[in-house]
């Protein structure tokens, strides 16, 4: 069976579907880098110190100013011009992949992350150096919303799952990339070719694009089945069937060249066994796009609006960015090394961690990846309250890296995976942004109101660790919520048989 199953998935990828998926992770993996960029070279960036890394010896000789003077506060509106750019690409960007397509989309977020690089590598002021923030936070957005959809419309059925999670890879992969550059880079004004960087990723994304295909099941819904199947065919390789693929779209027998869709197009019952089987809002007849607002008005669509923003909220209020952030702290004197390169440790585990789980989601399901995940995070959640409490280093130090293993099972990919099978192709774009705008908005809470919020509950309950069993306590909350509301999307061929709603023929 295993075989079988192996055998099955090396037909499904082929060497055109690879490069596809490596090229349109790039947005992810862009998203990854800047959001990690500033962290390491921040003392050098703001003047605090002349170099982070001693070991670093020469500087590059530039007329742009060494450093940017700021203050505390003025590095934190950089910081969150970021976010907030991020907020307002996913917001436009589910409507502008809806309407004009995703390969449009992807090579105008090219656009963003070269000139918000640009600016950043050469700016000597606080809002020069904020613009370019916004422009990049802009170009992530919308790339984590768009992505995820053009992924899940590429790849085979069967193997969704592994390659949307290649979404969470490639963010973990610009991470390390930006903390190991900041590691070697963080010294003088070696820090604007961190910043640099950006833009030769910029550059590479949107060349990468112009050999990549729009979406089969774009071209399919916009009344183009001609190029759709063309398109899907070579994506699958000469002779693997796409019969499957296609029973929900208008497409004529004569343009399918696979005798099993052929004669399943050329069935006089088809039509009415594809009326039966899908959805309205599934066939490509009668597609009528849904807007950002429209989709909550719509008691259809809601149900799917309400579990991806609770999943967004177990995502960041189970306390994986406050691990993330505060790691170091937590662990220096438990392991004999820099901070620098304490991160980039977390960062590969990381990295490593979602690779390994990455085919769990096909395997054991979504929801279950999701609740495993949350159980996890939850148990070491408690276990690095406590551990704090009594002062146990060694332990604070497990239950982090435990953090970043039980997020990397579920909360980490999944999200990204399954807001594209919660709705049909009409309601994807909307649904993703109503998704990553709430991830915006509760990880602006998380990095905003951590810090004030432990060092309240630490010095009136006194010690440290109080913060922590409350994120125990949204842990529990968000198991219930995904546990009641969130069904599971693996195995299922649409929206309607996802939430089991009797299908609707035209």
């Amino acid at each position: 069976m295993a075989s079988a199953g192996l055998r099955q998935c090396i037909r499904d990828v082929t060497p055109y579907l690879v490069f596809i998926i490596f090229v349109s992770t790039f947005g992810p993996l862009q998203f990854g880098f800047h959001l990690s960029e500033l962290n390491a070279p921040q003392d050098v960036l703001t003047c605090a110190v002349k170099s982070v890394a001693d070991h670093v010896a020469s500087q590059p000789d530039t007329s742009l100013p060494q450093c940017i003077p700021m203050n505390e506060a003025q590095f934190a509106l950089i910081s969150s011009m970021y976010v907030l750019g991020g907020f307002i690409g996913a917001l436009v960007a589910g409507p502008v992949s809806t309407q004009f397509g995703r390969l449009l989309a992807m090579r105008i977020t090219s656009v963003f992350f070269i000139l918000g690089s640009s600016l950043e590598t050469l700016s000597g002021t606080v809002p020069l150096m904020s613009a370019g923030r916004c422009l990049s936070g802009i170009g992530a957005g919308a790339a984590t919303v768009i992505v995820p959809i053009y992924i899940s419309e590429v790849a085979p059925p069967n193997e969704r799952g592994l390659f949307g999670s290649m979404t969470q890879v490639t963010i973990n992969i610009g991470l390390l990339i930006t903390q190991t550059l900041g590691f070697y880079l963080s010294t003088g004004s070696s820090w604007r070719i961190i910043l640099g960087v950006g833009i030769g990723l910029g550059f590479a994304q949107g060349i990468g694009l112009f050999f990549v295909p729009e979406s089969p099941a774009w071209l399919a819904a916009h009344k183009d089945p001609e190029q759709a199947v063309k398109t899907l065919q070579r994506i699958r390789g000469a002779g693997n069937s796409i019969a499957e693929e296609i029973q929900h779209w208008d497409v004529p027998a004569g343009l399918v060249d696979d005798e099993a869709a052929t004669s399943l197009l050329r069935d006089p019952e088809a039509p009415t066994r594809r009326d039966s089987s899908h959805s309205k809002s599934s066939s490509t007849k009668t597609v009528e796009h849904v807007g950002f607002f429209a989709i909550i008005k719509d008691p259809q669509y809601r149900p799917a609006i309400i579990a991806m923003i609770g999943i967004m909220f177990a995502q960041q209020f189970c306390g994986i960015n406050s691990v993330m952030m505060y790691s170091v702290s937590l662990l220096r004197g438990v392991i004999p090394m820099s901070s620098s390169l304490l991160t980039i440790m977390i960062s590969a585990v990381n990295l490593i961690a979602t690779v390994a789980c990455s085919p769990l989601a096909d395997k054991i399901g979504r929801k279950t990846c999701l609740l495993l995940s949350i159980a996890g995070m939850g148990s070491s959640s408690l276990v690095l309250a406590i551990s704090l409490r009594m002062e146990v280093k060694v332990l604070s130090a497990i239950s982090v890296l435990s953090f970043v293993g039980f997020f990397a099972t579920g909360l980490g990919p999944v999200p990204f995976l399954i807001a594209s099978e919660l709705v049909g192709t009409e309601a994807v774009g909307a649904t993703q942004s109503w998704a990553l705008a709430a991830n915006y908005i509760f990880t602006f809470l998380i990095a905003q109101f951590f810090p004030i919020l432990n060092t309240i509950l630490n010095e009136k309950l006194g010690g440290k660790g109080w913060a922590y069993f409350g994120f125990t306590i949204f842990a529990a909350i968000s198991f219930a919520f995904v546990g009641a509301y969130v069904p599971e999307t693996k195995g299922k061929k649409d929206a309607d048989e996802v939430w089991g709603r009797t299908r609707r023929v035209d």
